[in-house]
């Protein structure tokens, strides 16, 4: 247990959330469910069940850290990584992976988002656990795939191969977010499977993978191997890690890798990552409403979620069908589920027309 590690990644702005998510305060820093607890804190109670406290890492942009000391007290000042710069997930992974093999060159890692929701929790520890064995036995990356329950454009997939190792299936292709109609066709092949952002390895065999498929960022964080885990860290961190590329470990390296296995959990998965994914998990009315946290009456409507954070206000609609109602703070946002992945774009638009004020 003493080299099981935990990378858990917080440093996201979650726009596909806006406008309850934004760049001040993120999803993550959010208590969704009234439970007391943000996502962020969810996961880490989660993790922190099988793996040693000190060995969970949170990364995150260094404007967060206060929001994470305040959130996890438990961590101390060295279990925090900040990010100077947004990078996006392969930097961000390559910074933990280097700073966890200064502490413990054997470590075997799982790492997760900070934004999912795990309804079994129990069958999730002992998928993670049995991944764990499997890159501590073998040259392995893994990640989790959940069977898609409709063909959502949000996710990457895995395509399985068939070909077996232990309950691990060998990877035949690792596809990042598709259209709408590649993702019917893969929904309806039966052959794929969400890519859950889960991944687990062994510490050496995710760095010979930067190696070998991101070279770029691997002989930047290998001019200061030295200063991992040293008073020397922070300072390396500020003048280097702006020059690495912007890339998702699943461009940079799964899609590219040999040896990526996939392990098919079904342990009540979420990734709270858009609204249609916490319409699908949320409480419904009988004209299936779901109304999070709010108060709304509604009328001859059906299909909708109402979000708003102000628990003195009342929504009341009629005749609204399959439409995202959400009020944070400035934002008044009314939008169709179905075009759910243009919220990004409106975000942009606004910064662009009205400033961060919005944002």
């Amino acid at each position: 247990m003493k080299d099981n590690y935990c990378v858990i990644m917080g440093g996201g702005i979650g726009s596909r959330f806006w406008p309850f998510s934004r760049e001040s305060y993120p999803k993550q820093f959010l208590d969704f469910f009234g439970t007391g607890r943000s996502l962020l804190q969810m996961t880490f109670d989660r993790f922190a069940k099988i793996i040693p406290v000190e060995n969970i890492f949170i990364v995150t942009n260094e404007q967060y850290a206060t929001l994470i000391h305040e959130q996890l007290p438990e961590l101390s000042v060295s279990q925090i990584l900040l990010e100077p710069a947004r990078r996006n997930t392969a930097p961000c992974i390559a910074y933990a992976a280097y700073h966890i093999r200064a502490c413990n060159p054997n470590a075997n890692i799982v790492v997760a988002p900070s934004d999912h929701l795990i309804l079994k929790e129990d069958v999730f520890l002992k998928d993670v656990s049995k991944g764990l064995e499997f890159v501590k036995q073998n040259r392995a990356l893994v990640t989790m795939g959940i069977k898609p329950s409709r063909p959502e454009t949000g996710y990457g997939y895995i395509q399985s191969s068939g070909v077996m190792t232990d309950d691990f299936t060998k990877v035949k292709t690792f596809t990042e977010k598709p259209n709408l109609d590649l993702a019917k066709v893969f929904y309806e092949s039966g052959e794929f499977y969400w890519n859950s952002g889960l991944f687990l390895w062994n510490v050496n065999t995710i760095l010979e993978a930067f190696e070998k498929y991101l070279p770029d960022i691997a002989t930047r964080f290998d001019m200061g191997k030295d200063k991992f885990n040293t008073d020397e860290e922070v300072d390396f961190i500020k003048e280097n890690f702006a020059y690495c590329l912007n890339i998702s470990i699943d461009y940079g390296i799964m899609e590219k890798a040999d040896n990526v296995f996939m392990l098919c959990v079904d342990f009540g998965w979420a990734d709270l990552g858009t609204w249609g994914s916490l319409f699908d998990i949320a409480r419904k009315d009988d004209q299936n409403n779901a109304s999070l946290k709010s108060r709304a009456l509604l009328y001859e409507s059906s299909g909708n979620v109402v979000a708003l954070d102000d628990p003195g206000k009342l929504a009341v609609i009629q005749g609204l069908h399959d439409y995202i109602v959400a009020e944070a703070d400035n934002v008044l946002l009314i939008c169709k589920k179905e075009d759910e992945q243009k919220i990004r774009q409106f975000v942009a638009d606004i910064s662009l027309k009205h400033g961060e004020e919005f944002i």
